[in-house]
């Protein structure tokens, strides 16, 4: 059977078009005669989903309209029509639904998380309403909802800027000229946000001591993060074939995989295994319990990053560490390659920071042995 939605979208590079005519009955209404919108997409099944939503709504806003016509002495009403653009109504959670459909794609559960505890907060404050139907008010009041739960103000940050992405996402998809009310809102941004500190290299090496006498899984995550600089989720989430010992530079390479996408493009990288960190590789190579190097922590879908940053930030208290989190890690080797006068292109590199220039994003980068030397110097 062939799908009636293919007779409203084309192609262009790859990208699907919605296209439809506009029926000569309600031509007043439109500047144009055709409606010809991107869907953003590649992908035939989204393209297929979003082409359902628009001709559904398109439906009711017409059979509305035409009925609103044959209304007795309809001649002499106002015409909505004239001064209302955004009748194609749509509630937040359906951006909600709209915007993982199209957003989600490869991305991991911190993503859904984020846009779902964001949604949840707008229903418990301001309601599931239409989008036009917000006002800077309620903006406000979403605000002081999140300043209540006395959320730092990093947080609140991240909170508002999904909002402003559903809301904005919803409003360029559907054709809508809706004012986001939650843009520019006021708030300290600072409150409670306190700083990460570097661990100090003797801490660093106290805890690497007690990672050898202890020696097991847990112990076995600290210790590579450690001398790597690893993010919890992408040492979390590694292979057993992620760590290459048979080289003369043994190495990690940290790559995406379905249960533990990556952060950002640059976050693909090789990182050389010196000091505890070739010590804890090892001996997760001397015992593969699974395909996973950490498998209490991974399923085929899902890093249990929260469960693992939980138990090891726990650990780290319980040796008299509470001013340090797993994190305070990566922070370190920032500053241990500043010691030893590690050129900032190879401190990045060995990081996954995001580059700075345009020129750092062309060629292949150093090469694993160039790296290595670097990393050999803070053992």
């Amino acid at each position: 059977m062939v799908d009636q939605n293919e007779a409203y979208t084309f192609q262009k590079r790859g990208i699907f078009y919605f296209s439809k005519r506009v029926p000569s009955d309600l031509r007043e209404l439109y500047k144009v005669s055709r409606l010809t919108y991107s869907l953003k997409t590649k992908c035939p099944k989204l393209a297929n989903t979003q082409v359902k939503e628009a001709l559904h709504k398109l439906s009711l806003y017409w059979n509305k309209v035409r009925m609103d016509k044959e209304l007795p002495c309809s001649q002499f009403l106002v015409s909505a029509t004239n001064n209302q653009s955004n009748d194609l109504s749509i509630t937040f959670t359906e951006a909600t639904h709209l915007y993982l459909e199209s957003k989600g794609k490869h991305k991991g559960v911190t993503f859904y998380n984020s846009v779902q505890r964001a949604t949840r907060y707008i229903i418990s404050s301001i309601k599931d309403k239409d989008l036009a139907s917000y006002t800077r008010a309620n903006a406000n009041s979403f605000r002081d909802y999140l300043l209540k739960r006395e959320l730092a103000g990093s947080s609140i940050t991240r909170i508002l800027a999904v909002v402003k992405a559903i809301f904005n996402f919803a409003n360029n998809e559907y054709g809508l000229s809706l004012k986001n009310h939650f843009s520019g809102l006021q708030y300290d941004r600072f409150a409670r946000v306190g700083s990460r500190e570097a661990i100090p290299i003797d801490d660093i090496r106290f805890l690497q001591k007690r990672c050898k006498e202890i020696d097991d899984e847990l112990r076995w995550l600290v210790a590579l993060i450690s001398d790597t600089g690893m993010r919890l989720a992408e040492a979390t989430g590694l292979l057993i074939e992620d760590i290459r010992l048979n080289t003369e530079a043994p190495y990690v390479s940290v790559r995406s995989h379905p249960w533990r996408p990556l952060k950002t493009k640059g976050s693909k990288r090789d990182i050389p295994l010196v000091g505890k960190a070739l010590w804890s590789a090892k001996r997760i190579k001397e015992m593969p319990a699974s395909k996973f190097a950490f498998p209490r922590y991974n399923t085929s879908s899902y890093t249990s990053t929260n469960t693992a940053s939980a138990s090891l930030n726990k650990w780290l208290r319980s040796e008299g560490f509470v001013q340090y989190t797993m994190h305070s890690f990566r922070h370190s080797l920032r500053d241990r390659l500043r010691y030893v006068a590690c050129p900032f292109e190879i401190v990045d590199q060995i990081g996954g920071w995001s580059n700075k220039t345009v020129g750092q994003n062309y060629g292949n980068g150093y090469r694993l042995c160039d790296l290595n030397k670097w990393m050999q110097r803070l053992v």
